[in-house]
């Protein structure tokens, strides 16, 4: 898995595949063309990957009590807000402005990892994650994805790992 990992970097990688190769880690990258009218992000990297939409995470920026916090979940799934606020020990959770998560992230929507952000943030990984053996998530660009562990992942966004999302 190193070798193609390297091979990102060398041709300008992204902020997540230079994070992952700084630190070191095994991981793999998968690319395909991106549709703008598919309805889903998530499913369509599933769907153009072969990947089970178990396995394929999506990263989401909500506003827990006016801090921006970090949420990895299936995209099978959806994202439950108060298990979230919880999991960080908070009262309420919100979506986060759009803008505001591209800005703090430094990614845009549909393209957000949670590796390489350009402010790190406060991060949960909901816990169906160590399931599987490796998991996808966006490499920081629509039509990218990297494949890792489930612990690498957790270890290089110090998350906290809860079960924080709803089937």
């Amino acid at each position: 898995m190193a070798k193609k990992a390297k091979k990102q970097q060398q041709s300008g990688g992204t902020p997540a595949t230079v994070a992952l190769t700084a630190a070191g880690v095994d991981y793999t990258v998968h690319s395909y063309d991106h549709d703008p009218s598919h309805p889903s992000y998530g499913e369509e990297a599933a769907e153009a990957m072969g990947v089970s939409p178990e396995r394929v995470f999506k990263t989401l920026v909500a506003d827990v009590d006016g801090a921006l916090t970090v949420a990895v979940v299936p995209v099978a799934g959806s994202l439950d807000l108060k298990a979230l606020a919880s999991a960080v020990g908070g009262k309420r959770a919100a979506m986060a402005d759009p803008a505001l998560a591209e800005r703090t992230t430094g990614y845009v929507r549909g393209g957000i990892s949670p590796l390489g952000q350009r402010k790190k943030l406060p991060t949960v990984l909901d816990a169906s994650a160590t399931a599987h053996p490796t998991i996808c998530v966006s490499a920081g660009r629509r039509g990218l994805e990297v494949e890792l562990t489930p612990e690498d992942l957790a270890k290089l966004t110090a998350a906290t790992l809860a079960p924080i999302a709803r089937g």
